[in-house]
């Protein structure tokens, strides 16, 4: 193998190395100013919906540094164009139910009083052993102590124990009896 060959495959094209340098920072900045103005909001991760618009930043800062086909400006506009969009749908989310029952799940109930709901677990496909390794991992002993266990709007488990009380459960969908 020569030389030449070893330094393409380690370091590719030094003038492209720049280009990754410079755009780079370059967008990354434009990211911060870009995050900043539309609000902290933008780069949370509150439910699934926001979850995808993030991974969708993220590709898109990456095509931007590491892709010769995609200029600083394209991408700078996409950003632009995402959290802008991702403002737009969280403004009207908060103030239309319509718009926010369209892009947000609502939380539902998996465990109530110390019983499985099994029915709600098979369509929100989860297991009583993933039930159990939140239950450890918010330091539950047993399910018996447990109020209720609710999936929430971004994929989280939330354990309420018995001592807990009901306030927080207002707005979980409850098992049909």
């Amino acid at each position: 193998m020569s030389d030449g060959f070893l330094q393409e495959i380690f370091f590719g094209d030094p003038a492209f190395l720049v280009r990754v340098l410079i755009v780079g920072v370059c967008a990354y900045v434009a990211l911060v100013i870009i995050v900043r103005l539309s609000g902290k909001r933008t780069l949370s991760s509150m439910n699934a919906f926001d979850f995808i618009v993030n991974v969708a930043v993220g590709s898109i800062l990456a095509s931007t540094i590491v892709s010769r086909d995609v200029s600083l400006a394209e991408g700078v506009l996409a950003l632009g164009i995402l959290v802008v969009l991702q403002y737009a749908v969280s403004w009207s989310s908060v103030r239309s139910e319509r718009v926010q029952k369209a892009v947000k799940s609502e939380p539902r109930l998996l465990c109530y009083d110390g019983e499985f709901l099994h029915d709600a677990m098979l369509q929100e496909r989860i297991t009583e052993g993933e039930i159990r390794q939140t239950l450890r991992s918010e330091g539950v002993a047993s399910l018996e102590s447990v109020h209720a266990i609710v999936l929430e709007t971004n994929g989280n488990l939330s354990v309420l124990q018995k001592s807990d009380g009901m306030g927080s459960l207002v707005d979980v969908a409850r098992p049909r009896r």
